[in-house]
Parts: C-alpha cells; structure tokens; sequence
C-alpha cells in the first residue's frame, strides 16, 4: 500500500499542462485501466470484511452500515457496493476477466443484471456473455443480455408476466443536501398506475393558468410526485403505524420559527430537521408549521427533553372547512389549484404572534405557499383585512379574490 501511496504522490507533482497529448493520453488509458483493477480488489476486500463480520466489532449492523459510517459513503453507493462484490465472488470469470483488465467496471454490471435476472442459467452462459462483454460496447451488451433473458424465459416456458414481476424493485436513498435519489424498475401494472397519476396531475395543472411556470418537464414530473405522496398523507382512513397515522415530521427550534433567515449551520441554533433528509433551511420549517400539527418539547440541554407537549392542530379542522369554503382555491392571483392541492398560509405567522383565524388565513397552493415563505420571495401581507401579494422588488399584485357563488 505504501507504494501504491507513492505512485499516486508521483503521479500528484507532474505538472500535467508539459506533457505532450500522446503521453497524457497514455497515462489516462493506464490509470482507467488501473482503476478498474483496484475497485476489483475493494470490492474483494469488501465481501472478505462481509464474510468475517469484522464490522460488528464497532456494533454495525451490516457492512453497508459499517462502509456508509466509516468512510463517509452514501447509502446508495454504500449497498451497490455490497451487491456488486457479493456477486462477484459467484462468477469467477467476470471477476477474471475484470482482473484482466478485458471487461470495464460498467460492462460487469450488465452481467451482474442478467445474473440477478436468471440466476441459475448465468452459471452455465458466463463464459459466453463475458465474451461478449469483451467484444462490445456497454450500449450493445445491455441488448444482447437482454435477448439472452428473453431466450432463456422462453426455453424454460416461464409465466412471463410473474417473471416480469419478480424484477420489481425501488431503492430511495438521501443524497447531497438531503435530497433524495429514487432508482429502480416496476412491474408493467405498477408503473402503469404511476404514470397515470402522474398523467393526472401532470393534466390537471395544464388547466390552470399558471401551469408549467419556468419548470422542466423532469421538475414538474418530481412535483407530481410529490403532490400524490402528500395526498396519500392527508387521507383520512390511513392505517396507524407506532400509533399514529404516518405524516411529514419536522423538528424545528423556536428561534427558527420567530427567524426564519438563518441559514443552515450558520451558529445561530436555528434549527429545522425533516426525520429522514435531516437539515433543511429555517424557511422550510417556518412553512410546514404554518399548517400543521405542533408538540411542544421543552430541553432542559441538547438532546435532553423535559417536557413534551400533547399534538395539536395549528388549525382546527372546523376553521379549515371555513377557509375552504370562502377560498375554494388556491388566493395567489392568477392561480386556480383546487383546495386539495393547497395548504391554509397564516398571512401573520403563529409564531409571530399571527391568530389563528379567519381573517389571517388563505388558502395557497403548495409551490405558492413555497414561494411566499421564501427568503427574499414574493409576500403577502394584510392591508385593512384585505390579502395583497407582492413581488420580490415590493410591487403589488392585482388580487384574485374567492369565486363567488351563483345568485
């Protein structure tokens, strides 16, 4: 190792903008060569740590947990990891041939697909789709794995259609800023049902008049999504789990709802965490307690809670049903988002000493309601009773008030 260290500070001090296009062309050809070869010998080295249980000496669950903790590896990355170096350790030719240098990293895992796809058939065609894998691209082996599945499917009289079903998979792992990654395939009637809701949502915002905005079609497609999630959440038969009905959950620190402008990690305390993705900015929490249910937990010191409060709803359930109602939907002007898309905004908010009442709530959609909470975004404030929207440079909206019921 202490050599391999030494070749890497040799290969760190050449001053790359001297070397003639031949050899650095030859030396990127050689370090993509060399790569591949110690990822074969990480992940060796990966399913003999698995296959000892070394990482329950420090009182890690899985060696997933044991790479994601010790060497600050994505969850994602951190399983793939693990999938791909057990297999390899069941199909010593791909693992030859990777040591060879004869098949990429990228072409192994369409191999390592088409195992998990017919297990046992892999066994006996290993030897003919790493040749393959050295022959052609990755592009053209993906289809020529997935000819072969099909050839063995048929030879075998498999029910295709629960074959199909057997691939199904969805992985979601946090990522960069607590965003989260989604991977994975669905069966035909399970991804038909997605893209139907999707369709639906898709469809009815491009009835509305402010439907597509400055969003790509990849946005709009994650904002749908996330609209269908959210609905699924405010049902009201949903089954309880630990208790209580599955729901978003968001700690955030008192300070962070009088102040929404700090900044995550800024020293300030002011804290806003999602259960799952972590931190988030204070705006975001300031939002989602805007219409919410809130338990009060004292601390008597970090992570030491001294008293905690029953759940209650910011808005009663009767005061929601009113501003429905009078609003029927979303107050921003210009936007007509249906009432089940929309959250009730506190003009003043709670936390600011805003009431909870009628007058002080409006209905708005959940990327206007975004967009209002946003530092720096557009506002809306009271004037005589009456709600006015204004842009970020402070210049007012003409207001779109509630429709009014036929005489």
């Amino acid at each position: 190792m202490s050599e391999l260290r030494s070749v890497v500070d040799v290969l760190r001090s050449e001053v790359l903008a001297n070397l003639p296009d031949a050899r650095l062309e030859d030396d990127f050809a050689e370090l993509q060569r060399s790569c591949e070869q110690l990822e074969v010998e990480r992940l060796r080295r990966l399913a003999e740590i698995e296959r000892r249980a070394t990482f329950k000496r420090d009182g890690h669950l899985s060696v997933a947990s044991w790479l994601a903790s010790q060497f600050k590896v994505g969850w994602g990355t951190a399983r793939e990891s693990v999938r791909t170096a057990r297999a390899l350790e069941e199909m010593p030719e791909t693992r030859k041939a990777l040591e060879e240098g004869d098949v990429s990293m990228s072409g192994a895992k369409v191999l390592l697909a088409a195992r998990v796809a017919v297990p046992n058939d892999f066994r006996d065609s290993e030897k003919q789709l790493v040749e393959a894998a050295r022959i052609h691209s990755t592009n053209d082996l993906q289809r020529i794995a997935a000819y072969w599945r099909q050839a063995v499917e048929r030879e075998q009289a498999l029910d295709s259609d629960e074959k199909v079903r057997e691939r199904r998979r969805l992985h979601a792992s946090v990522t960069f800023l607590g965003m989260v990654r989604l991977d994975g395939d669905l069966d035909p009637e399970t991804g038909e049902t997605l893209l139907t809701a999707l369709r639906a949502v898709l469809d009815a915002e491009s009835r509305s008049s402010r439907a597509g905005g400055d969003r790509t079609p990849a946005q709009r497609r994650a904002d749908a999504l996330g609209e269908i999630c959210r609905q699924w959440l405010d049902l009201g038969e949903r089954q309880s789990v630990g208790g209580e009905r599955p729901h978003l959950t968001v700690t955030v620190d008192a300070d962070a709802l009088r102040d929404g402008t700090a900044t995550v990690g800024d020293g300030r305390g002011n804290t806003s965490d999602l259960d799952h993705v972590g931190p988030v900015h204070p705006s975001v929490g300031r939002r989602l307690a805007c219409d919410a249910s809130i338990m009060r937990v004292v601390m008597a010191a970090p992570s030491e809670p001294l008293d905690v409060g029953r759940r209650t709803p910011v808005i009663p359930p009767a005061m929601r049903r009113a501003v429905i109602v009078r609003d029927r939907r979303c107050r921003f002007p210009g936007c007509d988002r249906p009432h089940t898309w929309c959250d009730a905004h506190h003009v003043i908010h709670w936390a600011d000493g805003g009431p909870t009442a009628l007058p002080n709530l409006l209905l708005l959609c959940r990327r206007h309601h975004r967009m209002v909470h946003e530092p720096g975004g557009f506002r809306l404030d009271l004037l005589d009773g009456v709600p006015v929207f204004r842009r970020p440079d402070g210049s007012a909206l003409e207001d779109r008030g509630p429709p009014q019921p036929a005489p």
